[in-house]
């Protein structure tokens, strides 16, 4: 049986080991350093949420509130976990905690060569918005 709990800092080594197995873009040097994420979760610890088989972390999701917009970012399942509803699991818990911190839109940013996630995305209900393009400006390639 899955169990959804919060990641903490001591969960940070198994998260990042997921994150390489699922083929999850990784950011060492940056945004993904141990002390990047360990920032993030003290000021959001609700919003780091790790699905366990066991004492196994199969499944992550991790995300962002910027007083108008829920952000859901690093959702990542273990290859050998998939399509058994983890990844859904973890949304719903996500959607949950966001709407808690006064989230009423909730948005995920895709990469458009990962179909899977395109589908899970588009069967829960979410929508692309194609009036919108992604722009950012960023300090190096690490962050």
């Amino acid at each position: 049986m899955t169990r959804i709990r919060r990641l903490t800092i001591g969960d940070c080594d198994e998260m990042i080991k997921l994150w390489e197995r699922s083929s999850l873009p990784f950011k060492p040097k940056g945004r993904d350093s141990r002390q990047e994420i360990g920032r993030q979760m003290t000021v959001s610890p609700e919003l780091f949420l790790g699905a366990f088989e066991g004492r196994t972390l199969v499944g992550t999701v991790v995300g962002s509130y910027d007083g108008r917009k829920g952000w859901i970012n690093r959702l990542a399942v273990d290859p050998d976990h998939r399509r058994q509803g983890v990844a859904r699991i973890l949304i719903a818990r996500i959607e949950n905690s966001l709407r808690e911190k006064g989230a009423r839109i909730i948005a995920a940013l895709v990469e458009e060569s990962n179909l899977k996630s395109i589908s899970l995305f588009e069967k829960l209900g979410y929508v692309t918005d194609k009036g919108i393009l992604y722009f950012s400006k960023r300090e190096s390639e690490d962050v």
